[in-house]
């Protein structure tokens, strides 16, 4: 699909929407995923009578990968270009990670696009900012990879090297402590290096993580920061993995300051992606929400 100027790779199930049924639900991954990741949820609401797509992420796998477009600004464009493509009025938006991150900017930055909104082990990108800022030390996992995004190659040449270790070893480090020895994790894991092997996937992907960091100290990162620091005015969900090294629990619950019709359910022994470490669970919530 052709959406702000670039063509999205999406995934569909489901029966298409009908007058006065429920909005279509949009599934954005995080890092390093691609659409694969909501295999279960796609087909489990799809089977349920949703209309569900799933796409790759501006710069991932079967979409489009220009050379800038990074930032949560055109991001979010992408997502409310792809609702405008689907000649929908609005939809539910369920994002993990990054896709967390451009859902909230999506409800903030064009409103009008989205009915509900679902978000899984992602804190509203300024509770996370206020968090790094006042305890770095409780982020320092995360912050010490994501520093060493920032250096030029090497990081690219981390994630492709023995046909894409690298993401295994991103996955491992993030889950709980069962997934990683679960009979299937070795297959997750090799189809989302494959994933990353794509020409210039794992350059655009790492372009996010240089974004975040590079932007606080520029005129367009203020910018952004004061658009979407307001109320997201649709009911907004959280789903936080009770074992997620990389996101405190309470850094999560407190989007809340920002959506005032807040719901945070704690995901059992599940870390950062909840959603392919337990996923019958996180289906049958989005079921019952949805």
């Amino acid at each position: 699909m052709s959406a702000n100027g670039i063509r999205l790779h999406v995934a569909e199930c489901g029966p298409e929407p009908a007058p006065g049924g429920p909005d279509p639900v949009l599934l954005l991954h995080g890092f390093p995923e691609f659409w694969w990741s909501w295999r279960h949820q796609l087909t489990a609401l799809g089977a349920a009578g949703h209309h569900v797509l799933a796409p790759d992420l501006r710069g991932y796998c079967g979409s489009d990968r220009p050379p800038r477009g990074y930032d949560l600004w055109t991001l979010a464009g992408d997502v409310a270009g792809l609702v405008r493509a689907l000649g929908a009025r609005r939809v539910t938006i369920v994002g993990a990670g990054w896709g967390g991150a451009v859902a909230w900017a999506v409800a903030a930055l064009h409103p009008r696009a989205v009915s509900r909104l679902v978000v899984v082990s992602t804190p509203h990108p300024l509770a996370l900012r206020c968090a790094v800022r006042r305890r770095p030390w409780r982020h320092a996992a995360a912050l010490r990879d994501v520093a060493f995004f920032q250096l030029p190659r090497l990081p690219e040449q981390a994630l492709r090297r023995d046909g894409g270790s690298g993401a295994r070893e991103f996955l491992a480090a993030g889950s709980g402590p069962d997934w990683p020895a679960a009979p299937e994790f070795e297959r997750v894991a090799a189809q989302h290096a494959a994933a990353l092997l794509t020409p210039r996937t794992s350059h655009c992907a790492l372009e996010y993580f240089r974004w975040a960091v590079r932007s606080q100290g520029r005129p367009d990162g203020h910018r952004f920061a004061r658009a979407i620091d307001r109320r997201v005015e649709v009911p907004v969900l959280t789903l936080h993995g009770d074992a997620d090294p990389w996101v405190p629990e309470d850094v999560a619950r407190a989007s809340a300051r920002w959506a005032p019709d807040h719901e945070f359910l704690t995901v059992p022994g599940a870390g950062h992606f909840p959603h392919q470490e337990v996923p019958r669970h996180v289906s049958e919530v989005l079921l019952r929400r949805l």
